[in-house]
């Protein structure tokens, strides 16, 4: 800082554009005999915390005025303060929503927490709904989402860091982890990574900070990181050891690391007893394989109807192909797609109706038309609705789009068409590396029965040890 309460203050107003913002308020007032003015930005600061502090303030007598900011900030009638000399510290406080004062005589600026940001109700989320537990959900403020998770783990071991990234945005970045169970190395790459971001603002938020914390393969579209709205659920990733960033602005948490077994989990197989959350875990995984071989295996069966086993020859096309089946799912792939783009951007009064009309069109009519047989309007519609079986978005397109490149291999070179692209998805699957450098199928590879197990299967809890 200057050493004139005059060259403070004009440095500071030309730093956040005072005269040209009309959100950042600084006011002159007079504290203890000495100038004094304070900075804050309008819609961030408690009003009535706002109020008691200006009347505690201007309140103070010549005689009662501390010499120094310390002295001041220990009589300061609140519970975060801070005091600060460094210009950019003082502007980013500022900006955040810090109020900030700057007093004649005093070579420190006095940097008072009372900032609250606007939000919405911690209410269920609506992706990560479950039939028992919690209904609180994660909101868009990060201070609200640590509470949450500090909530659940009352436990010293809780560690939360908070970072920054962004040049211009200054986005925070909460690091949540327990010390004692999670792995040092991994978390000192994680901080590393986010302190040597090097991009103006994280635009995307999540998607943005996921972009650079892993950079390599990005070709390979199967997630590294999964994504939780769920409280519950990012407290006991943290107490399995796991890292859960939170970023400002998103009403979601990243888990990390993560492999393609931990994809395929939900709360509510830990809702549920042992064998109820098995049968759910089990059934969700089978099902996940399903929507990759249902199609490419019909559509080889069709091609080749000597190979379909006795007594399942109903499933052979009966009526007319007039569009070869291919084709036929090529256009239903992505006509699922646009009844899903569709579906987010219609409103909720308009969504029922036009939901029965594309039922009626895309299903009843396309298949009487000739367009679409009934068989392929079925398995499609086995695989649409499958996708919503386990949480991960990502992870059902990235199974997409293996799908389609099977369904045109086999469609060009039949059974060895169909052999290749099951290699290659599985290649991928194998290929593919977590965020720490572990293998994608851990601990399936490399191969540990009890972890392996524990990803299979729901257990009873573990009891404490003394």
């Amino acid at each position: 800082m200057y050493q004139t309460f005059e060259e403070n203050m004009n440095y500071l107003n030309n730093m956040l554009h005072v005269s040209e913002c009309f959100d950042i308020v600084n006011r002159e007032i007079t504290i203890g005999g000495k100038n004094a003015v304070f900075y804050f930005i309008d819609g961030f600061c408690k009003d009535e915390m706002m109020q008691k502090l200006l009347q505690f303030l201007m309140g103070l007598k010549s005689e009662d005025m501390p010499q120094n900011a310390k002295g001041l900030s220990k009589l300061l009638p609140h519970v975060e303060v801070d005091l600060s000399k460094d210009f950019n510290e003082i502007t980013k406080n500022v900006l955040c929503g810090v109020f900030a004062i700057i007093i004649e005589g005093f070579d420190e600026c006095i940097l008072i927490d009372s900032r609250t940001y606007p939000a919405r109700g911690v209410s269920e989320p609506e992706k990560d709904k479950v039939l028992r537990g919690s209904k609180d959900g994660f909101v868009e403020t990060i201070v609200f989402n640590t509470a949450l998770i500090r909530r659940r783990i009352r436990s010293t071991d809780l560690r939360v860091e908070m970072l920054s990234a962004g040049k211009a945005s200054k986005t925070d970045i909460a690091i949540c982890y327990m010390d004692s169970r999670v792995d040092k190395e991994f978390l000192k790459k994680i901080r590393d990574r986010i302190n040597d971001i090097k991009v103006d603002a994280l635009t995307l938020n999540q998607e943005s900070l996921a972009e650079c914390l892993y950079t390599s393969k990005w070709y390979n579209p199967f997630p590294k990181f999964k994504y939780t709205e769920r409280p519950d659920a990012a407290a006991a990733q943290v107490l399995e050891g796991s890292i859960i960033i939170l970023v400002d602005n998103s009403p979601s948490a990243m888990i990390l690391p993560i492999s393609v077994l931990d994809m395929v989990q939900e709360a509510d197989d830990f809702y549920f007893p042992p064998v109820t959350g098995s049968y759910l875990r089990l059934s969700r995984f089978i099902i996940l394989l399903l929507t990759y071989f249902v199609t490419p295996v019909f559509l080889l069966l069709m091609q080749n109807p000597e190979w379909i086993p006795p007594g399942f020859e109903f499933i052979v096309v009966k009526e007319d192909i007039n569009v070869p089946l291919i084709w036929q799912f090529l256009i239903l792939e992505l006509a699922i797609d646009g009844l899903r783009l569709a579906a987010v951007n219609t409103p909720n009064m308009l969504s029922t109706p036009l939901s029965v009309m594309a039922a009626l069109i895309l299903g009843e009519f396309s298949v009487k038309s000739g367009w679409f047989n009934s068989e392929v309007m079925l398995y499609m519609a086995f695989v649409a609705i499958s996708n919503y079986t386990h949480p991960s978005y990502e992870l059902g397109y990235a199974i997409k789009f293996f799908r389609i490149f099977n369904l045109i291999l086999t469609a060009l070179f039949q059974f060895w068409g169909f052999l290749a692209g099951t290699i290659l998805f599985f290649v991928a699957i194998v290929s593919n590396k977590m965020v720490s450098g572990q293998s994608y199928l851990y601990p399936l590879i490399p191969f540990s029965w009890k972890k392996l197990s524990h990803a299979l299967f729901r257990y009873r809890l573990p009891k404490s040890q003394e």
